[in-house]
């Protein structure tokens, strides 16, 4: 199938036939009834998600949702210092822009585009539309906004109480999970960014996972070798957060 790609930062149309832009690669949409995902289909548009892309800065009016069918978004908070730290993780579970339809209308973070990928678009007023109308997409938002409580709550955690080497093998496995993947393409400074830390510390962490033969590194990319060891050495948050995920949003997912 041939799809209409939307990029925001061209501001052109880019044909696909990319199999990750089925609609139903995202878990939300691919869990509603076939009356209500046909409902949406005609107001979803395919957009692609180019790396480093600023989908909304913090306070901006969210003026779409979006549903990752593939790639990551960081959720970023800034201080006025110029420091960052990424709170969350979406992939292709869950939903960019919750403020829409949470009533906030905006939020103190902003939406980055950590790894490539696809999303389907819907404006502010169908979301807000099909959230009135109480049925199984107001659910699941509902559900998977508060899994996404839950992440960042346990990574502010996490940042706080565990070691480096801990906290990058979390991040590391929630990444790994959203790609289905083993491969992460990624510079060590762009990891120093997103958990707040000195690019020389994530540096010496990644040194010594390569030489314990956990993961090998090449130029702005990590490939996880043992996957089952670096869960072995990963704090107890990174399954909190997977369990409860699991727990609000029973959806079948590719496996690893």
């Amino acid at each position: 199938m041939i799809f209409i790609l939307y990029n925001y930062n061209m501001s052109q149309k880019i044909t696909t036939n990319d199999s990750l832009t089925d609609p139903k690669q995202n878990c939300i949409l691919a869990a509603l009834p076939t009356t209500d995902y046909n409902r949406l289909l005609p107001d979803l548009k395919l957009v692609e998600l180019p790396l480093g892309w600023t989908m909304s800065e913090s306070g901006d009016h969210v003026n779409f949702v979006h549903f990752p069918t593939s790639g990551i978004v960081s959720l970023v908070y800034s201080l006025e210092d110029g420091s960052t730290s990424a709170t969350a993780l979406v992939g292709n579970e869950g939903i960019v822009g919750i403020s829409i339809f949470m009533g906030g209308e905006s939020l103190p973070t902003s939406t980055e585009v950590q790894s490539v990928g696809h999303a389907y678009r819907l404006s502010r007023k169908v979301m807000k539309q099909e959230f009135s109308l109480g049925g199984k997409l107001q659910h699941l938002a509902l559900l998977y906004t508060q899994g996404l409580l839950a992440q960042t709550s346990q990574v502010a955690v996490c940042n706080q109480h565990h070691n480096l080497d801990q906290q990058i093998c979390r991040w590391l496995l929630m990444t790994l999970d959203r790609l289905n993947d083993n491969e992460v393409v990624i510079t060590q400074a762009r990891i120093g960014q997103l958990l707040g830390i000195r690019r020389e510390s994530v540096t010496q962490v990644l040194g010594q996972l390569e030489s314990d033969k956990l993961i090998v590194r090449a130029r702005g990319r990590i490939t996880v070798l043992k996957r089952r060891e670096l869960e072995k050495r990963v704090c107890e948050c990174y399954a909190v957060v997977k369990d409860e995920y699991e727990r609000l949003l029973p959806i079948n997912r590719k496996s690893k």
